[in-house]
């Protein structure tokens, strides 16, 4: 699909909220019956052409008491089904209002038990009865039915074969879903710290950095890609193209597995359907451990975890940040105060937690794909997106540096890769790309890699939202080349893992009486007491360690002051390393740049004058 015929899809369904749902619905709720009636007449186009053998199947089986189901799926060629006596586009015909709600409620009802799962997460029985109250429901089917616009992940074609409207597939559905859900929150300036979908450039990235620098050890096997915020399935399904494209290539035979969760039902149920439609996943349910599980699940990941247990080959995610996470905790019946009563063992290691602070949630994400590892000779990699505040927040003994410590201090940080600004649509601030796996390779072994790619980036003509620039495919490839090459550049740092770590030292100093001297105990020892807020962070490379930096920085200026209960803690700076001053003005420059000025002023002072005269 090329951009003018998305330009006209997109278009044309954005129209349907002004054309149809106006003065009957407030502009924030027009997603909630566009985006569901997209999803379910993109079913439905699919299961036309079967429609009749499908019925004479079912009546079949019925007869004769079997089982349809596996009959019903080889029939339509897709995991899902449809045994009302009913299509949309039979629907549509349906005049009388009552009785186009109940025709439509017995063609819902006729799904599959996958597609119901869908139904029930788009809660289209209510927009359906809210829709006839409104007597709008017959408009909506009458506008999902049009002929001119194709909704169906195959093209429509005429006698010659030639393509007449091209088919909309997984990654375009994904761009039109978070496109038009963007626009609809921007009509009511409805905006969430948590609502950054990956854009499909982004997403491309994602997919290289995880699989391209493992191409030439892929085997003829089965890998496992998994998602623990896969919105609408974009980086599970764009991961298993790159994957699969590479193997042709090496003449490999290999077969994908996707997993993933996303707690926000709509998109849950946006991505389940076209996963399912696609033909990415055949069956939605598998069997682990004597029990059934789904491939996609919806729920939160860190409280209702869908895939508890299981290890994947890759872990790509993109979680939401800067959003809190204490509904996780009251869903579990934990106070937020008391949230290290949270013993999940995905975020924590031994006695240690990695649990971060309440108002944002990225680092658990983080923690569960480091849980996710497969300690076997391919191992695992993450590739993983975060905000800046990962890098460096919460103290030393904290969830969030404990947890960076442990992945730095287990070797598994290859690479973090800083990205442009307003790359993202809902939100302008960048982002940090973190690449972590446990089998590097031997020249990357103890050392970590940090990439300043914030100017690899080609503008957009028109702005999507905050996003004004894209990762194009030559940018792409040049950050692959940094990352590839592992060298020292102006862009590439390359450092030791201790260089991120440092001691955290509470500093004491001697009590005193009024008169001001030390106080002592009963033995004689002088009583020494913290300086509240005094700490000082000594990195870990410092030579000498601890006395070192005590003996040079300390002592020579208040000999008197002793450390206090080292922690280790660890934390990243793009600012630190890749830090370029701002080139002053010299003096001739300014100076003309002054007389330039003087003879602006002088000009308009003239033309004022002239004017007045």
């Amino acid at each position: 699909m090329n951009s003018a015929q998305y330009s006209q899809l997109f278009s044309f369904l954005w129209n349907i909220a002004n054309d149809v749902l106006v003065n009957d619905y407030e502009k924030h709720d027009y997603k909630s019956v566009i985006l569901p009636f997209i999803v379910l007449r993109r079913l439905d186009i699919l299961l036309e052409p079967t429609k009749d053998a499908v019925l004479a199947k079912a009546k079949d089986c019925e007869r004769k008491g079997l089982p349809a189901e596996k009959f019903l799926y080889n029939i339509t060629g897709y995991p899902f089904y449809n045994v009302s006596n009913y299509t949309m586009t039979m629907l549509k015909s349906v005049t009388d209002p009552q009785r186009l709600m109940m025709n439509m409620m017995e063609y819902l009802n006729g799904f599959s038990p996958d597609v119901k799962d869908i139904v029930e997460n788009f809660d289209l029985p209510h927009i359906v009865e809210d829709l006839t109250k409104k007597r709008l429901l017959g408009a909506i089917i009458a506008k999902f039915t049009d002929t001119n616009i194709n909704l169906s992940i195959q093209p429509i074609v005429d006698e010659d074969g030639k393509e007449l409207q091209p088919a909309l597939d997984n990654h375009t559905m994904g761009t039109l879903f978070e496109q038009l859900l963007r626009k609809f929150n921007e009509e009511t300036q409805v905006t969430s710290a948590g609502e950054h979908f990956t854009p499909r450039d982004y997403v491309h990235l994602l997919a290289d950095l995880a699989v391209l620098p493992i191409a030439d050890r892929l085997e003829d096997t089965t890998y496992n890609i998994y998602d623990g915020a896969c919105g609408t399935g974009g980086i599970l399904t764009v991961a298993q193209e790159e994957i699969q494209t590479i193997a042709r290539q090496l003449g490999k035979t290999i077969s994908v597995r996707l997993f993933g969760q996303e707690l926000t039902r709509p998109t849950y149920a946006t991505c389940k359907a076209d996963l399912m439609m696609s033909g990415e996943i055949k069956k939605f349910t598998y069997r682990e451990g004597g029990q059934d599980h789904q491939y996609i699940c919806q729920g939160s990941t860190i409280s209702a975890d869908g895939h508890a247990g299981e290890a994947f080959d890759f872990c790509i995610s993109n979680p939401p940040f800067g959003e809190p996470w204490k509904k996780d905790l009251q869903a579990l019946g934990i106070d937020e105060k008391k949230k290290k009563e949270f013993t999940d063992l995905r975020f924590w290691h031994g006695d240690t937690s990695f649990i971060p602070d309440i108002g944002d949630a990225q680092m658990l994400f983080l923690a569960n794909n480091v849980s996710r590892m497969k300690n076997t000779p391919f191992g695992t990699r993450i590739v993983e997106v975060h905000n800046g505040s990962s890098l460096f927040t919460g103290k030393a003994g904290g969830g969030e540096s404990n947890l960076r410590k442990y992945i730095i201090e287990n070797d598994l940080l290859e690479a973090i890769i800083a990205m442009p600004e307003n790359d993202f649509y809902n939100t302008g601030i960048g982002t940090y790309i973190w690449v972590v796996t446990n089998r590097k390779e031997e020249r990357r072994k103890g050392k970590v890699q940090l990439i300043d790619a914030t100017a690899l980036k080609h503008p957009l003509r028109k702005n999507l939202g905050k996003k004004n620039c894209e990762t194009n495919e030559e940018d792409r490839a040049a950050i692959m080349k940094l990352y590839m090459d592992f060298e020292e550049n102006e862009q590439s740092r390359i450092f030791p893992n201790e260089e991120f770590g440092y001691w955290e030292v509470q500093l004491e100093k001697p009590e005193r009486d009024e008169d001001g001297n030390p106080l002592k105990d009963r033995k004689g020892n002088i009583k020494y007491k913290k300086v509240k807020g005094e700490v000082e962070q000594i990195p870990l490379l410092y030579p000498g360690g601890i006395q070192g930096f005590y003996e040079k920085e300390v002592k020579p200026y208040d000999s008197e002051v002793r450390f206090l209960d080292p922690v280790v803690g660890y934390e990243l700076s793009f600012t630190k390393y890749f830090y370029k001053p701002v080139q002053l003005k010299g003096l001739s420059q300014l100076t003309d740049e002054i007389i330039a000025c003087e003879s602006t002023v002088k000009e308009l002072l003239d033309q004022i004058f002239f004017d007045h005269e």
